[in-house]
């Protein structure tokens, strides 16, 4: 067996996975495909499970917007208030495509309003974030925008298109063969496995964080588990963390990624496609509290090119390695358990 097939094994064996997939390719092929636990405590988890990967999500947010800029729809440096003249508010008439893009729009955290609305009142949401000031001068700084990303995304589309962004997003995944949902269909409900928490701390550890709180408390009730497991949650599109994804769909879309001319590149052309991987704002991520290279959609170091999620899920192309992993799990709780994923895999290459 692969190492990554035994340490698998071995958390489920101890209690510490209760479902979860990975799967990894290297030249377009898979080499590590595994599955261990259920989708809900019965039903065994297969290959074709989907599970909610919060921020992971992002990067294909991300390649919507630039989907419509290829197109001609958008420019990277155009003002958003050119498509959505609303967002010119409160000292936002500068921010750019390019800025929302990369986590320096400056709008990290919903307002403190945000709180008295529904997760899936879409408009109000999208109303309060055009009224908003932004914490800094948009490109000035960097932030990761946790739960606001999605929503400025979408409006962005829609405004330039009149197109929904989930709905766009998914002719462009069923167009690739990517098993990838930012809003889950009627028929592939059946298919989405149940998170539950595996941290003691899950949700008061982030709720009661000064930073993490207001990025991912307001609106209320994306991290309880009662809500993401509702069929209300899954078939609505919140585009910064309701991705539904299995590992196979992850792992093919990295494969996809890098390539010069892979599907990616040939989606959005040479220049948009080097942008998309290319750091495009840099420094202390005042949300995530460190270093950190910010490309339009990942995050990027020396080693990989990726994006994990709040609970524990994280995709990625590797540098080194020249493969494409991910690791999605229904166990809400730290990222130990996709950093062993990674460990396993360098040291033996994948």
């Amino acid at each position: 067996m692969h190492p990554l097939e035994n340490l698998l094994d071995d958390l489920a064996d101890s209690g510490a996975e209760p479902g979860a997939a990975v799967c990894v390719l290297r030249n377009g092929e898979v080499v590590v495909e595994h599955h261990v636990g259920t989708r809900d405590g019965a039903v065994p988890w297969d290959v074709a499970t989907l599970v909610m990967t919060y921020s992971v999500a992002k990067p294909f947010a991300a390649l919507t917007v630039l989907s419509a800029v290829a197109e001609g729809a958008l420019g990277l440096d155009q003002r958003v208030a050119d498509v959505w003249p609303d967002y010119a508010a409160a000292g936002k008439a500068a921010t750019t495509v390019r800025h929302v893009l990369s986590h320096s729009a400056g709008l990290a955290c919903f307002p403190e309003a945000a709180a008295g609305f529904p997760y899936d009142d879409r408009d109000a949401l999208v109303a309060l974030l055009a009224a908003t000031a932004p914490d800094h001068e948009p490109g000035a700084a960097v932030a990761e925008h946790a739960l606001t990303y999605g929503h400025l995304c979408d409006e962005i589309v829609r405004r330039a298109t009149g197109e929904d962004l989930a709905a766009r997003f998914a002719r462009i995944a069923v167009a690739h063969g990517w098993d990838l949902h930012l809003r889950v269909g009627a028929s592939d409900l059946d298919r989405v496995a149940d998170v539950v928490a595996v941290d003691p701390t899950w949700p008061t550890g982030y709720l009661d964080d000064p930073r993490w709180g207001p990025a991912l408390g307001r609106p209320t009730g994306l991290l309880d588990v009662d809500v993401l497991n509702s069929e209300r949650f899954r078939t609505t599109s919140f585009p910064a963390v309701a991705l539904h994804a299995s590992a196979r769909g992850l792992a093919r879309f990295y494969a996809d990624l890098v390539a010069e001319d892979g599907a990616v590149a040939t989606l959005l052309g040479p220049d948009l496609h080097a942008a998309y991987i290319s750091a495009a704002a840099t420094g202390h991520d005042r949300v995530l509290d460190r270093e950190v290279a910010w490309t339009l959609g990942f995050q990027v170091d020396a080693e990989d090119i990726g994006m994990g999620g709040a609970g524990g899920s994280s995709a990625w192309w590797s540098f080194g390695g020249r493969y494409a992993a991910a690791y999605v799990t229904r166990g809400l709780g730290t990222h130990e358990r996709s950093g062993a994923v990674w460990d396993a895999l360098e040291s033996v290459g994948s």
